[in-house]
């Protein structure tokens, strides 16, 4: 197994609770990490033998493009996207970050984490 990273990923999107929040939009950032296997990509260096980088990108910014209440909405559907269309992805773990949120005094950032691990394979039949 090993891990692939995407770190200080940037959005500008239309999230939040307020309604105001979801017309005037806020700078969002993310942090992804997947955990899969990447010997073969490793030994090969061959990208078919890996998850594509890019692939993730796209996958995280079309979830952040659809607005949400909550930031863990927004997590839990990229958690269950990369899920969905990457089959050989173990596990995922996303933080969603909403910069200088509306709290009433100082915050650089409000951030919450979601991980998700795909059920171990049971025994052949």
């Amino acid at each position: 197994m090993g891990q692939i990273a995407l770190e200080g990923m940037e959005f500008f999107a239309f999230h939040g609770y307020y309604d105001e929040e979801q017309k005037i939009g806020n700078k969002y950032g993310v942090d992804l990490y997947i955990s899969t296997n990447l010997l073969a990509a490793g030994a090969s260096d061959k990208l078919q033998q890996t998850v594509n980088y890019e692939v993730l990108y796209r996958l995280v910014a079309e979830e952040m493009r659809a607005p949400a209440r909550l930031l863990e909405h927004v997590a839990h559907r990229v958690l269950d996207r990369i899920m969905a269309e990457l089959p050989h992805v173990r596990k995922v773990k996303v933080s969603v970050s909403k910069f200088n949120p509306p709290l009433g005094g100082i915050c650089h950032r409000a951030r919450v984490t979601l991980a998700k691990r795909r059920p171990a394979a049971g025994p052949a039949e």
